[in-house]
Formats: C-alpha cells, structure tokens, sequence
C-alpha cells in the first residue's frame, strides 16, 4: 500500500477579528482583536475582556448587539509550492452566511452552519505570504432580510430562525440564551493533494446469517490533471480486495464477507466489537470503524393501533433514552472530556439511546465516537425545529446537501440507528395553526416525506427512517395520538398536573419532562437577585418557559405546601421535579409490552438556567437525574395504582382500564430469567410499625414482566396520612425496593427529626452518614452548597426507621465538616412536609 501524501496545513494561528458594521457599544475598538479558531466572535470578545461573563446576571440582554454586526475574521500565512497539483481550502464549519476572500480575490461564498466547503485556492494562492478573511453577515439582520425576500414563515421564538441553515437554537430556545454567533467552528486548513484523493467513504455493515458483510462506497475526485486507471483497496478482518477504478471514472462499490463476524450491541444486550476499515488509494489512507448490526423499527397496525418497536440484530430493545441538546450554548467550547462526562451521565443512569434534537447540530465525531464505544444508541434529527421551512430552491439546495454530507459522514456509525426527519413540524402543521397563514406556500413536508427517506434509503439504508416526532405512521391520523408510534406529551407541565402521566397509554414516549432548578451553586454563580426570588429580575433572565417559574408554581401546588423560602422553593421545585419524572418513567415502563420506550426531555443544558435538564451546565446530577436512575433501571420494581397486566390486555383490546387495586409491577429488561423470585408487600407506619404484609412470589422470564395484586388487607390504609406501603425482594436480585406514598407529600405526616447525620473528613473529601430514626423520605446532599466543585456518590435515597447510609463527598475543600451538616445541605421530602404539618398547627 502506498504511504499518503496529502498534505495539511492547519490555518488555526494569526486570526484576528474585528466589528465591520453594526451596533457595537460606545468606545468599541475600531482595530482587530485577537482571535481563536476554531471558536466564535462571544468567546474571543471576551478572551479580549470587552464583554463580560455572556451567562452572567442579565447579560444576555446587553449583548444582543454582537448578533447585529457584521464580524470579519482575517489572518495571515506563509505558504509555499510543495509540487502537489490542487491546493484546497477546507473549512469545517462556517457560522454561518460568509463571504471568503483570499489576496483580494472572493474565492467563494457559504450559507450553511452545517456544511464542510472545499475551495480550489489554485487561481488565488500565492507562493509566499497570503491573507485570508472571511467576513460573516450579521445573523440576526440576515435571518430578517431573508424573511422580507423570500417571505416569513411560522416559527417558536422570536427569531426567524427557519430562514437560515443554522442552529435554530443559537437564536435562543425555552431553556436556552438568546446569542446568535459568527465565527469559524470547526477547523480549518489547506489540503494539498496530487492525482486523486478519497472524496467521501459509506462502509456500510450489514449481516447475512451469521457473516458480517462490508459494502464499502468510495467517491474519489481526480485532480483534473490525470483520468487514468486507479487501484483502490478495502482492508477489513485481515481481508484485502483489490479493484480498479476505470480511467475517469470517480465512484466504486467493493463488498466484502466476514465469515461467523461478531457483532455490535447496545449496552445491556452484548459487547461492542468493531472492525477496522481501511480504503486505499494512491496517495491517501482512509480508516474507520464499523460495527455489524441490523435494525428494524416495527409501526404496523395491530389490535391497540401502531407499536414503535425498536429491534437490534433481531432482538426488540426497550428504549431508556434522554434527549440531546447542544452542551454549550457556544459550540466551540464543548471538548471530548466535557462529552466523556456527559456520557458518563447517560450510562451510571441507566440510559440506553440518546436523541440529537434537530434544534442543535449535527454533533462532533467524539460524540459518536463515545456512543460506538459505550453501546449508546443514537437516535439523529435532521436539523429541523419547530417552525416551517421553505422547499423552494434557496433553502431546499442547502438541506439536500448538509443531508448528503451527515448521512454520509455517519453512514459508518453502528449506534446511529434511526434518522428522524424532524422535531414537531408535522405536528406542528396540525396543531399550530400553520396551514391558514402558509396560504399555499411550502413548509417542510416535502423534506420530511419525500428527499430525506430518499437520502436515507440511498445513503445509509442500514439505519430507520422517521418522518418526525412525535408520528403516528398513518396519513389520516393525528400526528401526536398515543395509540400511534411515537408522541410528546406537553399538556402535563404546560396545563396539567404530573399524575396526569397516569391517564395516558402511549405506545412509545420520545418526549416529555417537568422543569426544575439547576444546583444551587449553579443558580447563585449567575443570578444576584437581592433578594433571591424566584420572580426577580435575573432569575427569570434565566428561566426561558413562557411563565415557567408560574408553571414550577403550579405544578408543585397539587403535590407540596406552599414555599415560604427561597431555598424551600428551590429545593421543593428540585423535588417535584424528580417526583415527576419517576411517576411518569415508572408508569410508561410498567405498561410494557404497550409501550416499548420512554425518552426524557432533557439530559442536558446548554448555559445555567431552570430547565427540564436531569444534568445542569455546569455538570451537577439534580435531584432528577437520580429518579431517573432508578426509574431506568434495567430490573425495576414499581407499584402501580391498578393491575398494570389487565391495562395493557384491555388496551390492546381498545378497553378503558379500570382502578380498582394496587399491583406491584416487576420489569426485568435482563437476559437472565427470575424464578421464584419471594415478593414482601408491608404496610407500615411512618416509624416503622408493620400493620399489615403479604408474602408473593412470581417467576419473570427475560425481556418481559410480571405484575401482581397486592391483597386489599395490605392495601387498605388507615391513616393514610401516617402509613406507607412497601415491596421488597432479595436484596441480591437487582431489583431496587418500591415505596408507595398514598397521600400527596403536602397531606403526609412523616416525623420532621427523622434522622440523625454525622460527618467526618477522609481523603479526598467526606464521609455524610445519616441513621433513620422514622420514615426519611428523597434525602439528599447539596454538598455544592459548601464547595461548588464537590461530587456526591449517590442521591435521593429513601429509609426506613433503622436503616442507615452513607453519602461520599469529593471535595478538595477542607475544614468544613460541620457546613455539610447545616440546614439545606442535608434535604429530605420531610422538610417540605413539615411546612405543611406547621400551617395545620397554625
């Protein structure tokens, strides 16, 4: 094989970037500043000390003007004839509409965030000193020039962000800051080359029995110089095949066998193996990774409507998954240890799919990097979000070729297992009140329904195809019916109560979460609120939901007292929060095999703000997360207000599900079958007094569940203000013990001194123990509170009078034992029940 000759010459040193026109503050610079690449205009102003902390305070508002100017990017390089015939420009990632120009010369100009650019630099390059500027339009006043050109469509926000192929939430989101960027994103260099060089590669893996077989895709361009016969290898499992490709000729197809191959699994069901592929030609190496898998996605009718079920290397999968959003609002700053973390997050919480929201971006090849590694299926939008777009050739060239350029790059991938076409447009069509204000005019569904499962299924038919989500698989049903494929469940948190979760039967979730606060340290490092409150002027800078911190309010009324504090309502709202989500988790799953997955809107956020994130910006695991965890459980133990088995068979039948008892449900999404697995149901009172109990037991084979009633002698509370209902099994069955609270948190009577807590400092932080003397319900360490950098083992642990643990806090800060023992620091339910307990007393 020959050794690669192509050439690359980062352009990454000696930028600068200066304000060309636009409303920049009195005293702006007029000369340029220094600049880093890859990075963006908010992140060099303020390297440069000319604006402050964007997240802080109410920054944003100040700094609205950086997307109304014009920014123009310039640096200067030496460069020198090499002998390589074609000398390219290559830029990864312009954000966003840019005019290049290269010694004087425009060499060309862009209008895609989302494309790479090759320029031929032959006619403007010159031996010696070169100067290169890319001058970026100002993206607010574009998307608004846009709009009056070619007509505004319906959108959320308050953006036209649908005019311009950008991320949608770079204009600012219901849990994101608005700040519009310009800036070089992604590297940027000059490629020298000679003869041909691999344009573009689709290794795509499929099985066939037991074999795994490769058909590997190549493009290459040729230099324009030479049409001659090129050998071209594929190199897979110590297997080369050797082809040629015909004088002027750029494509070829090679597929090769790979006899008994192992496969690639997500986590949970098997390992992840990988091959190594290799394409050569002369003058260029290409390599990747691909894993053998095959997926099927099953929607057809049956006696409850339509299934979305998941199945991988003809195993059906129940989906534990998070949505995605972009980890920083400044995309420049998300690196691979920040994305290891992240993942981190999805796989201590048992999450097995991650959804990339089309409102963010076509993620770096780290994050799908860590996916293939870990066994995190990823389920990718294209970059369409809530709002209609134009089909019309301005936009539609752009969209046909950003698809090409990620179905391609990703086609090698085995955990991207489903492309979706969009998030909530089709719904939104229907429910929005779009079709009257288009008049006729396009608005996306030709993208959705026509050219991108046409890329798909030309590009990478290794994958599934979704027109939208949510998507009911049939041309005359609502789009966001429960019965049908996938929905978003928005009623709950924006109108109604979270036990409305309850009343629904969604056949797959792939939407829906409750607002909280982030970390308390995270909160008070950017609001300054004096008072702290949660209507103040900063706060609600930092609460994007139209009324969200009313809708926090609202959703808390039903279930907690009312807050007297600011650090009861930020604690009390944490919890409901998570209270939420386990009902709404732990529901869905318990209707299995109806309803084949649930995904949690959000892991994530993109800057410090109240937000349905399980994981805040600065990395702190909320209460939420912790529910979640256990919701997500692979081998789950829930109690359910009716037998959860008879719900789904009455569902399947189109029967109304009655509620007449309490069941113990028990999920084990687990290749080992549970025989006599011995089930105690007790009664108790809050300070551990048994009033009643039941002994069960069940087989649950694998894959599958078992539900069981609980007898109405166990069930029947009489004081539900003081009792509690527990089920329990083998401590060493990884099933997690299940508490049933009868009454809401604001109604129940747990002892308020129900615990004891000592600390003591070891290496590397501390030691939190706490002894329950009663009933200790959702406790939880907010060791942020003393050091914002601490890390706590475990959280949202519930005890019985008795029971005892312990929390390990990572902490560099010493002298400090007695602050983890403070008021807050150590939270509970109990707490917040108290404040009930007080008003009665009152």
């Amino acid at each position: 094989m020959s050794e690669p000759t192509i050439t690359r010459q980062p352009l990454d040193q000696n930028w600068t970037v200066e304000a060309v026109t636009g409303p920049t503050p009195a005293n702006f610079p007029t000369a340029p500043i220094r600049a880093t690449v890859p990075g963006v205009v908010h992140t060099d102003l303020v390297a440069a000390g000319l604006i402050d902390d964007p997240f802080d305070g109410d920054n944003e508002a100040a700094q609205q003007w950086i997307g109304d100017t014009v920014w123009r990017y310039r640096t200067s390089f030496e460069w020198h004839p090499n002998g390589q015939t074609r000398h390219d420009l290559v830029a990864e990632g312009l954000d966003t509409v840019a005019e290049i120009t290269l010694n004087g010369t425009v060499i060309a100009r862009t209008e895609n965030q989302h494309r790479t650019y090759r320029i031929d630099l032959r006619h403007a390059l010159r031996d010696g000193s070169n100067d290169l500027t890319i001058t970026f339009a100002a993206p607010v006043p574009e998307t608004l020039r846009r709009a009056e050109i070619n007509g505004a469509l319906p959108r959320t926000n308050h953006h036209e962000y649908n005019q311009l192929r950008k991320s949608a939430s770079n204009f600012g989101w219901d849990w994101g800051i608005d700040a519009a960027t310009s800036g070089i994103w992604r590297p940027i260099a000059i490629e020298s080359w000679s003869g041909v060089r691999i344009a573009s590669v689709r290794p795509l893996a499929t099985l066939d029995g037991g074999d795994g077989i490769l058909t590997a895709h190549t493009v290459i361009e040729r230099d324009g110089g030479t049409s001659e016969d090129i050998d071209l290898a594929v190199t897979i499992a110590g297997q080369t095949v050797w082809t040629t490709v015909p004088a002027g000729a750029t494509t070829n197809t090679t597929t090769l066998r790979v006899p008994d191959a192992q496969l690639w699994w997500p986590v949970g069901y098997g390992d992840q193996h990988r091959y190594d592929v290799t394409i050569t030609v002369p003058g260029e190496i290409w390599t990747a990774r691909v894993g053998f898998r095959t997926v099927v996605v099953d929607t057809a009718p049956d006696t409850a409507g339509r299934p979305f079920l998941l199945t991988v290397n003809g195993r059906d999968v129940q989906v534990r998954g998070v949505n995605w959003i972009p980890d920083h609002a400044f995309f420049t700053e998300v690196d691979r240890p920040r994305l290891e973390r992240r993942f981190a997050d999805m796989l201590d919480g048992n999450v097995n799919l991650v959804r990339v929201w089309g409102g963010g971006m076509y993620e770096s090849d780290d994050f799908y990097d860590l996916a293939d590694e870990l066994g995190v299926l990823v389920w990718q939008d294209f970059l369409f979000a809530c709002a209609a777009y134009s089909e019309e050739e301005h936009l539609a060239r752009e969209v046909e070729a950003e698809a090409r350029e990620h179905i391609t790059r990703l086609s090698s991938r085995p955990s991207l297992i489903i492309w979706n076409g969009s998030n909530e447009n089709i719904w939104g069509s229907v429910v929005w009140g779009w079709l009257p204000r288009l008049d006729g005019r396009t608005w996306g569904d030709g993208y959705y329904r026509d050219l991108l499962p046409r890329l798909v299924a030309e590009l990478d038919p290794t994958s599934y195809y979704s027109p939208s989500s949510p998507y009911s698989y049939g041309d005359y049903l609502h789009p966001n019916d429960e019965h049908h494929g996938t929905m978003h469940i928005w009623d709950v948190w924006n109108q109604r109560d979270w036990r409305v979760y309850g009343d629904y039967q969604p056949r797959f979730v792939s939407e829906f979460g409750f607002q909280g606060p982030p970390a308390w340290s995270t909160l008070t490092r950017v609001v300054h609120d004096e008072p702290m409150n949660p209507y103040g002027k900063q706060m609600l800078v930092h609460q994007k939901a139209q009324l969200g911190n009313h809708k926090l309010a609202r959703g808390a009324a039903a279930h907690f007292p009312e807050f007297d504090t600011i650090d009861a309502w930020h604690w009390g709202t944490q919890l409901n929060q998570a209270m939420a989500i386990r009902f709404g988790v732990e529901h869905f799953r318990s209707l299995a095999p109806l309803n084949t997955g649930v995904i949690l809107w959000q892991l994530n956020d993109n800057w410090p703000v109240v937000s349905w994130a399980a994981v805040d910006f600065d990395g702190h695991r909320k209460p939420l997360w912790y529910a979640m965890r256990d919701a997500y459980a692979p081998r789950l133990l829930t109690i359910q207000p009716r037998p959860s088995q008879r719900a789904i068979d009455e569902a399947f039948m189109g029967i109304a599900p009655e509620n007449d008892s309490l069941a113990t449900v028990l999920l084990n999404d687990t290749d080992e079958v549970v025989t006599g697995l011995a089930l105690h149901v007790t009664r108790r009172n809050v300070d551990g007094t048994v009033l009643a109990e039941a002994h069960l037991s069940t087989d649950i084979p694998a894959r599958g569940t078992a539900t069981i009633l609980i007898p109405d002698t166990v069930t029947a509370f009489a004081d539900p203000a003081t009792e509690i209902l527990v089920a329990e099994v083998d401590q060493n069955s990884g099933f997690r013990r299940a508490i049933h609270d009868p009454v809401e948190l604001r109604d129940q009577r747990p002892d308020i001194d129900a615990y004891t807590a000592d600390v003591e400092a070891v290496d590397g932080g501390y030691r939190v123990t706490v002894n329950a003397t009663g009933y200790v319900r959702d406790l939880f360490v907010q060791a942020d509170r003393v050091d914002p950098d601490a890390v706590v083992d475990t959280g949202l642990v519930t005890l019985l009078p008795g029971e005892q643990t312990t929390f390990r806090v990572t902490s560099d800060v010493t002298g400090q034992s007695d602050a983890f023992l403070a008021p807050w620091v150590i939270s509970t339910a109990n707490e917040v029940a108290s404040v009930a307990q007080k008003e009665l007393a009152r």
